[in-house]
């Protein structure tokens, strides 16, 4: 089989906090008004992306994983991962703000969980105006202040708050206590886990006037409750080649932000390439196929292309790798 670029179906999720930006802005199939999340590529058990385009429609992707393995991933990804997909792309509509929340380490998580930890980053799509995150504390914070703080409902008083606007990149770390706020749009890519701690929820309450599940006890010994200015991310934005956000042990991430055709030698990269539209349009293209991409969609280049062609007058792509 020649592997062609990939694209799948959106998984779309309804959450308390979603809205309608996946729909209005980046132009989702969807009906509801509380659409969250849009899992872009999955292998979360329950959650599987399917093929949406070609020959190999109607396939999920870890059928495919373990059909083609080295030639899909890339021998160093299987050697890593074995038949495992390490990434978890999203877009995410924060009509309301998240839950305060943070991640658990590979090791904890595998103790826990049997499962990755969460490493991630964040790329603002979109913000209204006002709107913030949540990164971190603004003060180094002992156990038992931050103890003391859920208990009198004071924790947003030791927490950092961040500004936000289009371009903005945020990579967070796991241990590290963070929240996506209101009327934030963002492109997310992170560690495949669904492991997440919910320490604080505002005391909303769900569908059936219940209030959501928080894991106060288990967070615990997750947590880094240092002050670090570690999650900004600075990166150069220089027209038709690729600029470095993020490169940690689990992803490497670029921003292209493109003017006219790129065409790029990927022959030896030894990994699987995930180009996600944030802005305009363009053709991808390797050495067996094309797909159309435009903003909010995402495309799968197999690891066994040695081109990449992206044919374009106006596109900024996020370009990760392993």
């Amino acid at each position: 089989m020649n592997l062609y670029p990939l694209k799948f179906e959106p998984i779309l999720k309804e959450r308390l906090w979603g809205g309608t930006k996946l729909k209005e802005v980046l132009n989702k199939s969807i009906e509801s008004d509380i659409t969250g999340e849009s899992w872009e590529l999955s292998t979360v058990t329950g959650d599987v992306s399917v093929v949406a385009n070609g020959d190999l429609k109607g396939n999920s992707l870890q059928d495919l994983i373990n059909e083609y393995e080295d030639l899909l991933l890339g021998e160093s990804v299987v050697q890593r991962f074995g038949r495992e997909f390490p990434i978890l792309i999203k877009f995410i509509d924060a009509k309301q703000d998240l839950s305060i929340q943070l991640h658990p380490n590979d090791q904890l998580a595998k103790e826990r969980h049997d499962s990755f930890g969460k490493t991630e980053m964040w790329y603002i799509m979109d913000a209204d105006p006002g709107s913030n995150l949540i990164v971190g504390f603004n003060k180094d914070v002992k156990k038992e202040e931050y103890k003391e703080s859920v208990e009198n409902d004071t924790l947003l008083d030791l927490l950092n708050y961040e500004a936000v606007e289009e371009g903005d990149t945020f990579f967070i770390n796991t241990g590290k206590i963070h929240a996506i706020g209101a009327g934030v749009l963002l492109a997310e890519i992170q560690q495949t886990s669904d492991v997440t701690y919910r320490v604080f929820d505002f005391n909303r309450k769900d569908k059936n006037g219940n209030l959501r599940e928080l894991h106060t006890d288990m967070a615990l010994e997750a947590i880094d409750y240092s002050k670090k200015d570690d999650f900004k991310v600075n990166y150069e934005r220089k027209i038709n080649q690729s600029n470095q956000m993020v490169d940690c042990p689990y992803f490497k991430t670029n921003a292209l932000h493109l003017t006219e055709n790129l065409i790029q030698d990927i022959k030896t990269r030894d990994s699987f390439t995930i180009l996600m539209c944030v802005k305009g349009g363009a053709n991808i293209a390797n050495d067996y196929g094309t797909c159309e991409i435009e903003k909010g969609e995402t495309v799968l280049i197999p690891a066994s292309s040695s081109t990449l062609e992206i044919i374009t007058n106006s596109a900024h792509l996020l370009e990760v790798t392993i």
